[in-house]
């Protein structure tokens, strides 16, 4: 039996902050790996705002190729409308039947968890994992867990601290400049953005 997290995002584009989550909570939580799971978001602002599918999948593939226990998934890319997280664990738990199933949140998708869609299905396909803003929000999180989300039969796991944010508007807006960027982005996902003319204003 494995221990998979499950990381969610829009990865628009994917950065150094998110190989800092994964890897943080894969050593804090013992994980055998990590899924990235970019998310089927339609655009709603413009093509510089947010990247295709596409693209944004064969960014995260760049950003993991030299980390054996990171792997990128296209369940929810190649799932026509809204991705809905508990349709996405069933279909995760269907693919690793006899595997341990975590599910990585911060702490604003954490303490929303009981308002989402069908969550008791959540609950029972995955264990969460919740990573603080900062180290003033986990004692809110913990009562959180133990006074809402225990009761609703969720088990969750709150980790000791945070991980330093990165923004990707920021890595958006300065994509012209690559001194700006150059620590928060690989060089790779790098190359892909300029070759292929993302983000451009």
């Amino acid at each position: 039996m494995s221990r998979i997290g499950i990381l969610g995002g829009t990865f628009n584009p994917i950065h150094n902050g998110h190989i800092r989550l994964a890897k943080y909570c894969k050593t804090e939580m013992k994980l055998d790996k990590v899924l990235l799971i970019p998310d089927n978001t339609p655009p709603h602002k413009s093509d510089r705002e947010l990247a295709s599918g596409s693209d944004r999948f064969k960014m995260c593939v760049l950003a993991c190729k030299a980390l054996d226990w990171l792997e990128v998934s296209e369940i929810e890319l190649l799932r026509e409308g809204k991705s809905y997280t508990y349709e996405t664990l069933i279909s995760l738990k269907e693919i690793y039947p006899s595997d341990e199933l975590f599910l990585i949140v911060g702490a604003d998708m954490f303490l929303t968890l009981h308002q989402w869609k069908n969550p008791s299905v959540i609950f029972n396909c995955a264990s969460i994992i919740a990573v603080p803003r900062d180290l003033s929000d986990r004692e809110t999180l913990l009562r959180f867990y133990q006074d809402t989300l225990r009761p609703m039969g969720a088990k969750a796991a709150v980790l000791p601290s945070s991980v330093m944010t990165v923004s990707s508007t920021f890595i958006r807006d300065n994509i012209g400049e690559y001194e700006k960027i150059k620590e928060l982005i690989a060089p790779e996902v790098y190359e892909y953005i300029t070759t292929n003319g993302l983000y451009r204003k």
